[in-house]
């Protein structure tokens, strides 16, 4: 696991040595004095390491379920110095994001968070401006037609685009990535941006390769690792190879939002760019909401709705399309209840409730697929008692989304593909409390309406027209269902062939 960590063994060594010395008084701070007050149990740690060699750091989330099978669903780990609180299981998560919805709410602050967005931006802020830039951009996004009828409008038209996409292949085997990724980053841009790319845009090209890369490095072991020792970072190079990729969107970023400049008229609001200088304008200098609307924060908030708006849905559609593959007779009875119910005409949104199974096989997708295992950390705003256990202000606490989707007490088989999970006996969609994919509470997904809404409406849409297969001479037993780990949990390599049904 190590031994990409380094490019100066020398240095490294000595390094080592200096910063040793300097967390003995930490380590003694940190660990000696308890106080009077009941702490979340966890395994015994070795000075310095923490308990970093009792987990998986390729996949923290597998090593935290099972540890918290052990030490139960609130408990203490040290990676290295950093200490954190896990909450695992589906009432626990849940009481604490949503019954301790302020307590729990905060973002953690940690080396890596900061040089991925200075403070800057909506997903890992904290304070005023994230309070500002989250209510700036929740209503930004309602005004522009999030989970409406305006939104579904736009998914419907990018549906006619991605199906001449997958016509293309002509039945013949290929990636899914690209179409997907270009049709759940145009619903995205059409909002932010005011505009739909072209598959051969340069642009949207790059974007997709950063925020892939991105995505990879973030959750690496040697990340990971930098997050607990932040001084090796410069001799790190997946971190230099993170932040390179963070620098090359933020430039694509603010070569999208100079040409909207050029063009801006406040009389005229196009999209989330020019609502957020629009706002500008209308505020006081001496208001003090008027200090968060910055450069800084216009551009890393638009880095977040990208990026969170593009990788998963994408990723969850993808794993969609290979399991239609794996398991040929559910997408039969997919594809049946289209025909049944809607026929060749376009689904829309009211049909959902009218198409129990298929929304059954959507859900049930989003849960195995489990495309975000651990919740992007939490911190603890205030001294908290929780579950009887007392956790301090500013204590890092991992959310672990894994133990929910996957809760044995929940879930009648929780690591097979089962659609039945979201049925009752009649066949009719039923809805759990333990279905959190998006997470919740203060720092729930913001877009989780309009990522439903692309979910369902993309994925009828290419079940209504194709008929999705293995590649040649790999039968459907020898599809791979293997995840990839990253800071997201995305499908192995693939192709499939989409062979038109009409």
């Amino acid at each position: 696991m190590f031994e990409e960590l380094l490019q100066a063994p020398a240095l490294s060594s000595l390094l080592g040595i200096l910063a040793g010395l300097l967390v003995i008084h930490l380590l003694y701070s940190s660990w000696t004095f308890q106080g009077k007050h009941t702490h979340p149990p966890g395994p015994r740690c070795l000075p310095l390491l923490g308990n970093l060699l009792q987990v998986d750091l390729s996949r923290l989330d597998q090593s935290l379920f099972k540890l918290s099978k052990k030490y139960g669903p609130v408990f203490t780990l040290h990676l290295g110095l950093k200490k954190i609180v896990v909450l695992a299981g589906s009432k626990t998560v849940r009481q604490a994001l949503i019954n301790h919805a302020e307590e729990f709410g905060d973002r953690e602050s940690s080396p890596l968070f900061h040089d991925l967005s200075k403070g800057h931006g909506i997903v890992l802020s904290n304070g005023d401006s994230w309070k500002e830039m989250r209510r700036f951009a929740l209503a930004t996004l309602r005004d522009f037609g999030m989970g409406k009828r305006l939104s579904e409008q736009k998914i419907i038209e990018e549906c006619q685009y991605l199906t001449e996409e997958f016509q293309k292949h002509e039945g013949k085997a290929f990636d899914t990535t690209a179409p997907l990724s270009l049709a759940a980053s145009n619903i995205v841009a059409a909002t932010v941006f005011g505009k739909r790319f072209d598959s051969k845009d340069s642009v949207i090209q790059n974007m997709f390769a950063n925020d892939q890369e991105a995505t990879r490095l973030s959750g690496s072991p040697s990340i990971l690792i930098y997050d607990v020792f932040p001084w090796l970072g410069p001799w790190i190079k997946n971190w230099r190879d993170l932040m390179r990729a963070m620098e090359n969107n933020k430039q694509l970023v603010l070569q999208l939002i100079n040409n909207l400049k050029e063009t801006f008229n406040p009389d005229i609001c196009r999209c989330f760019v020019d609502a957020f200088w629009t706002r500008k304008l209308n505020l006081e200098e001496s208001d003090i909401q008027g200090l968060h609307y910055h450069n800084e924060n216009l551009v890393y908030s638009v880095m977040d709705l990208f990026g969170a708006g593009t990788d998963t849905t994408t990723n969850t559609l993808r794993w969609s399309l290979l399991l239609m593959a794996k398991y040929p007779q559910i997408q039969d009875r997919v594809q049946e209840e289209l025909s049944r119910v809607v026929g060749v005409r376009q689904v829309q949104m009211g049909d959902r409730k009218n198409l129990p199974y298929t929304d059954a096989v959507i859900h049930e997708t989003q849960r195995l697929a489990n495309t975000i295992p651990i919740a992007i950390n939490h911190s603890t705003s205030r001294d908290v008692t929780f579950q009887g256990y007392f956790i301090e202000k500013g204590t890092t606490v991992v959310p672990l989304l894994t133990s929910v989707l996957y809760d044995e007490t929940e879930w009648k088989t929780p690591n097979t593909f089962n659609p039945s999970h979201f049925l009752d006996e009649e066949g009719k969609f039923i809805r759990r409390d333990a279905f959190l994919p998006f997470s919740a509470g203060r720092r729930a997904c913001l877009g989780e309406g309009l990522a439903r809404m692309e979910l369902f409406l993309f994925f009828t849409h290419l079940l209504q027209h194709f008929r999705l297969t293995p590649a040649p001479g790999i039968s459907e037993d020898e599809l791979d269902l293997t995840p990839m780990a990253s800071f997201t949990i995305i499908p192995p390599p693939h192709q499939l062939c989409a062979v038109s049904r009409h």
